[in-house]
């Protein structure tokens, strides 16, 4: 990965949804790139968007018109068995509602990303201890999910994403279960990552406690980027 370029474009992305007999535009004719060591907020007003947008981006969702190239590859018409291949070994996702397996213990979850990559043994666990650690979570490593506050399950999720060291960050609010001090801190090690290691970061929020750590606010408004400023306002 080289920072400055181009990990992540999208172009000409327009996606509607089908309720009943009724068709519901989500997205009209998005272009959006984002380039390695750069942290990019999406904003705006609930149901602008900006969690379709996210989707799209990370291969989860396809589009109804338009192209998504992951690092060079357009992923258009791709089935889902190759997808599924892309979001492996490019993207790191950090989901608002945590998806952390409720049997796997704090370190098993963040090993978990690295099991699919197929890193496994003292290796995985040494990478997945030292991921916990970053995030402050040293000591509930071997705590079950049901055992942790809402943060510190926000916080474990993160770890997992990063763990692996992804070309690309996807993250959907991932301070809102978070008190200001420990997402300020949290917001700056995934920026840490990008700056380091050349990623892309995209993270979809309302919080504008962690503007400051953006290169970059993409605002959307019904389905339609309304600005997309190199610097926070």
């Amino acid at each position: 990965m080289t920072a400055g370029e181009t990990l992540l474009e999208a172009k000409g992305v327009a996606k509607t949804f089908t309720l009943g007999k009724v068709e519901v535009p989500a997205l009209r004719g998005v272009d959006v790139s984002v380039r390695g060591g750069e942290v990019c907020l999406l904003m705006g007003p609930s149901g602008s968007g900006k969690t379709t947008l996210l989707s799209i981006l990370g291969c989860i969702l396809s589009p109804s018109a338009g192209s998504v190239s992951v690092m060079g590859r357009d992923t258009a018409g791709l089935p889902e068995r190759e997808l599924a291949k892309v979001r492996l070994a490019h993207i790191g996702f950090i989901f608002q509602s945590y998806n952390l397996f409720p049997t796997l213990r704090a370190v098993e979850n963040v090993q978990v990303a690295l099991d699919l990559r197929g890193v496994s043994g003292t290796d995985a666990r040494d990478r997945a201890l030292a991921a916990l650690a970053s995030v402050g979570l040293a000591d509930k490593a071997d705590v079950l999910p049901r055992d942790l506050s809402g943060g510190q399950k926000q916080r474990v999720a993160i770890a997992r994403a990063l763990v692996a060291e992804p070309a690309v960050i996807l993250a959907d609010e991932p301070t809102a279960a978070l008190d200001s001090e420990t997402g300020r801190a949290v917001i700056a090690l995934v920026r840490e990552l990008a700056v380091t290691r050349g990623s892309s970061v995209v993270i979809v929020t309302h919080d504008p406690r962690i503007a400051d750590f953006a290169d970059r606010v993409v605002r959307i408004e019904d389905g339609r980027i309304v600005a997309n400023g190199e610097k926070t306002p």
